[in-house]
């Protein structure tokens, strides 16, 4: 890795970290989730990043992979568990990393399983380097989050990160599984999830709103072979949001385009992830570099 990729990765880090900490105080009881998504993703943009995915916004047992939809009403709700996962890249270079956050009312109950997922993921920091074992950094979290009473998602993990590819090559686990280990050089994003009164699987559910290109294709529709090639020129193989696609195409044009282009399996959308209903999902990210010998930690 060159000191170019590495001041590129930093700098996304930092925004990532900027706008992270700047949701924390914006999300209030009964806002939508596209107004908390717009204003995130405008922020990344107005600092010289770019959104890397669409803002994540999943609620209570929802893990992962719902982000709002054109004209979406759903909001979020006094007493919420709310996670907010957002990346940014600059030049297909990508940093990943997540809250969880309860919104406005006061659930100590809630409280300790956010806890539970942020001190398994400093924990987990700790021990990251070149040739940690996969398994050493699953057994860390998984240790931690049942030392406060609660259970890791098994079937949900960290992951590592390359240009224009936000899920590549290893995956990082929530229990101690795995027997390869960390190469000296690489940027890995952990994620510890921990759910309360669940079953710590997650299923798909609905489709969440998320999309990405999956291989090139010969479109016949002209509309939606015009909506593809803006989708390839803008966001490459980064996962998007229909919400993204309004500057291209009229929002019955980008439903009609992403229907045809899923049809023809030239696309995909992603489905949400949840554990069972009723239950509480939490997470914690961060995105780490190792490079010649030395750790960062860029999105603290």
């Amino acid at each position: 890795m060159d000191d170019e990729t590495l001041e590129k990765l930093i700098k996304a880090g930092k925004i990532a970290a900027e706008v992270r900490e700047y949701a924390r105080k914006l999300v209030k009881p009964d806002m939508k989730l596209i107004d908390i998504a717009t204003e995130l993703e405008k922020m990344i943009t107005s600092k010289g990043g770019y959104p890397a995915f669409p803002v994540n916004l999943s609620i209570n047992e929802e893990a992962a992979h719902y982000s709002p939809k054109i004209g979406d009403t759903k909001k979020v709700s006094e007493g919420d568990l709310l996670k907010i996962d957002l990346g940014v890249h600059i030049d297909g270079y990508i940093a990943d990393t997540a809250i969880s956050l309860v919104v406005g009312d006061n659930r100590p109950d809630l409280e300790r399983i956010i806890n539970a997922t942020e001190e398994a993921l400093e924990k987990a920091l700790i021990i990251i380097g070149p040739g940690t074992h996969l398994s050493d950094i699953g057994g860390v979290i998984e240790d931690t989050i049942k030392k406060h009473g609660f259970y890791p998602i098994v079937n949900l993990s960290g992951h590592q990160i390359d240009r224009w590819n936000l899920h590549a090559g290893l995956s990082i686990p929530n229990y101690r599984s795995g027997h390869q280990a960390l190469p000296s050089e690489g940027v890995f994003a952990v994620e510890p999830f921990a759910v309360l009164n669940g079953r710590g699987l997650v299923k798909e559910g609905i489709p969440g709103g998320i999309y990405r290109v999956i291989r090139d294709h010969r479109i016949r529709d002209k509309v939606a072979r015009e909506l593809f090639e803006n989708i390839k020129a803008n966001f490459r193989t980064l996962p998007f949001s229909e919400r993204w696609c309004l500057e291209f195409a009229s929002p019955e044009e980008v439903k009609r385009g992403l229907l045809v282009l899923q049809r023809v399996g030239a696309i995909m959308q992603y489905r949400v992830l949840k554990d069972v209903p009723g239950s509480y999902v939490a997470q914690s990210e961060h995105t780490v570099v190792l490079v010649r010998g030395e750790k960062y930690i860029i999105t603290k």
